[in-house]
């Protein structure tokens, strides 16, 4: 299967994909491209959560910032994605505490709460409008997968001393969701959703407003030592960032063995009415469900239902968007047969093996964070937080993910794919049986 250029492959140069995101964007203004040469302390490649963030960070520590972006601020999956802020790591305590020992674990749950502190807390410094609100339920489909969320919540409380997370039975649950396809779950009042390109395009603003330089539709070409290249500019920097995600491409092949595109799919309905919506989620939380595949799902400010899942076997999206998720949606929710899907979209996100992050120093002052497994609003958030405390020579937080490296891929960037059509059509099966 040939390769595709992924910042080009799905989507118009230079434009939001017609999401309900995009459509109810606030703060995006075009900003203009690179063009000449730069000279900055740090150059920050990609504009989504992780750059955005890092570029916000630096500024606040004195560090001279130029932030450049391929395509549009919060384009790729930081302004695509459910919008779910969830607690912990993508991977739970018990595999941390197997995989790096307890004292580690309970680090990285330290830092998966700051991760959510820090998104709470630039929200209302800098007064971003992105509708925020506290609650995502985790529903359970097989009667096994009850016992394992019970068990997590318990362990939460007991070792962890997190009091946030409550388990429910099939009747908790039911009520919580107003749909009968579950067995139980839990709920999670520490975690939270929000409107992701909003909150992108707030930390932007605050970046700029920090005196960062930002550059759109200006795609880095070469990276090396000191130096980042751009097809009309190029600039000059003591450290560079990489915060790409899943769409480096073949930018930096190091970083790329490591870290897997993979897309994913979003709907959005016709709003259900303030009636109709309340009665369907009274609570107003987030919800994504124990399928390998993942469904998530929550309703936007206006009522409208947004539900996401599906997989696809190529990196070009499906044509028929709608087509492939509105079934899954009506799987939970017979009851919006009648509704209108009025958006439909796609976005490609990066993970890794192990579903842990990735964070890697590479020579001549060059850092990257990726990788971030479904789990990035948060902790891309925190991850330009941690590339800011190691630019200014404070690297422990960050050096405690670097030495948890997922591994590379089997056969590196080219076999990635073809590997994980096998797995996806695996667990699909899975999930359907």
């Amino acid at each position: 299967m040939a390769r595709l250029d992924l910042l080009t492959a799905n989507d118009a140069p230079g434009a939001y994909p017609a999401s309900w995101y995009a459509e109810t964007a606030i703060g995006a203004a075009p900003r203009p491209a690179l063009r000449g040469a730069e000279r900055a302390d740090v150059c920050v490649i990609g504009g989504g959560y992780a750059g955005l963030s890092a570029a916000l960070h630096l500024r606040e520590r004195g560090y001279d910032v130029v932030l450049i972006e391929a395509q549009r601020l919060g384009w790729g999956a930081s302004g695509r994605n459910g919008g779910q802020i969830g607690s912990g790591q993508r991977r739970d305590q018990d595999w941390l505490e197997r995989t790096a020992g307890r004292d580690q674990a309970r680090m990285f749950w330290n830092l998966a709460e700051e991760a959510k502190a820090t998104v709470r807390g630039l929200i209302e410094r800098h007064a971003i409008p992105c509708d925020y609100r506290a609650g995502v339920a985790h529903a359970a489909l097989r009667p096994g997968d009850v016992a394992e969320a019970r068990a997590a919540a318990e362990k939460l409380a007991r070792d962890y001393g997190y009091a946030d997370c409550a388990p429910l039975d099939r009747a908790g649950i039911a009520e919580l969701l107003g749909t009968d396809a579950y067995q139980g779950g839990d709920l999670d009042m520490g975690a939270g959703h929000l409107h992701p390109l909003n909150y992108a395009l707030g930390l932007a603003g605050a970046a700029e407003a920090a005196g960062a330089r930002v550059y759109e539709r200006s795609r880095a070409v070469s990276v090396e030592a000191g130096r980042v290249r751009t097809a009309e500019g190029e600039v000059s920097a003591g450290h560079i960032l990489l915060c790409c995600n899943g769409y480096l491409g073949d930018l930096v092949p190091r970083v790329a063995e490591r870290v897997m595109p993979i897309n994913n799919f979003i709907i959005a309905t016709e709003p259900l009415g303030p009636e109709r919506a309340a009665a369907l989620i009274p609570t107003g939380v987030a919800a994504a469900d124990s399928r390998f595949v993942v469904n998530y799902w929550r309703l936007s400010a206006d009522g409208r239902m947004l539900f996401g899942g599906g997989e696809s076997y190529g990196y070009r999206f499906p044509r028929d968007i709608a087509g492939l998720v509105r079934p899954r949606m009506l799987g939970v929710y017979p009851g919006l047969a009648d509704l209108r899907v009025t958006h439909a979209w796609g976005g490609t996100l990066g993970i890794t093996a192990s579903r842990m992050p990735a964070f890697q120093r590479l020579p001549g002052g060059i850092f990257s964070a990726a990788g971030f497994s479904g789990h990035g609003v948060a902790m891309a958030t925190l991850a330009g937080k941690l590339l800011a405390e190691a630019v200014a020579g404070t690297a422990e937080r960050f050096d405690l993910f670097a030495g948890l490296p997922p591994p590379a891929f089997p056969g590196g960037a080219a076999l990635r794919w073809p590997l994980l059509v096998l797995a996806m059509s695996w667990y699909s099966l899975r999930d359907r049986l």
